[in-house]
């Protein structure tokens, strides 16, 4: 099993190829069981882990996926390292895409959920505080102008608290085609967070014109951000083979 994921690395297997490979057509078998209790095996042997997988990703209901590169040329110079991986052992598999190494899905997960719980803090409170956003902005906009302010907090909110609901609940439940759909719909998250990006200059009272103008630019990069930490927890592969 593991020398066919190794030839197939970044590749899905599925079940039946598995199947097929591994008993004969007149083997009788708990086939289901015994593909699972031959991948605990592997990923024993590998140190890995099936909920943060390093090298052997389950695809539901497909088959499997080893994740790390395999350097062919240096696998034979260490025969202490596991397979699929450098020779350097402190070496960590590299994104396709980001030329970075891989983090772990929980801690890119965890950190994209935590962007959403940021902005679903500035919605409510600016919508808590919504006479207060109209003081500050009848300051420098007086008349009009503070009026289409608070109706652009009020549509942006409205629009903005359902959207970071569905992302959060997405990743809380590791929808694989997230990836995908994030990638669809980010022209419109990069406008709306954008548009948020300028939320510190209401409380540039409190703060300062220096440290509203550090926060404004800090959010700027945040819809990048997010980007790329979908990027790291669904890679462009299961965009490919998604069902």
């Amino acid at each position: 099993m593991l020398a066919l994921l190794l030839d197939r690395a970044g590749d899905v297997v599925t079940r039946e190829e598995l199947r097929q490979k591994l008993w004969p057509a007149d083997t009788f078998v708990d086939f289901d069981h015994s593909l699972n209790t031959a991948v605990k095996k592997v990923r024993e042997a590998l140190g890995d882990s099936a909920t943060s997988p390093r090298y052997v990703e389950t695809i539901a209901r497909r088959g499997y996926r080893f994740l790390a590169p395999v350097d062919r040329k240096n696998a034979s110079t260490r025969p202490d390292s596991p397979p699929g991986t450098n020779a350097d052992p402190s070496a960590a598999p590299f994104h396709p895409e980001l030329e970075v190494p891989i983090p772990r899905r929980a801690v890119t997960r965890g950190l994209f959920a935590l962007v959403q719980v940021m902005y679903l803090a500035f919605y409510l409170a600016a919508l808590f505080l919504l006479h207060s956003v109209d003081l500050v902005t009848e300051a420098f906009l007086p008349g009009w102008g503070a009026m289409a302010v608070e109706v652009a907090v009020l549509v942006t909110a409205g629009v903005g608290i359902p959207l970071r609901f569905y992302l959060l609940s997405a990743v809380a439940f590791d929808h694989r085609r997230l990836g995908e759909k994030f990638q669809r719909m980010f022209p419109f998250v990069l406008a709306l967070d954008e548009l948020w990006a300028v939320a510190p200059f209401l409380t540039m009272q409190q703060l300062g014109f220096g440290a509203s103008f550090a926060a404004t630019a800090g959010l700027l990069y945040v819809p990048f951000a997010e980007r790329t930490l979908i990027k790291m927890a669904y890679s462009s592969s299961d965009l490919r083979k998604s069902p």
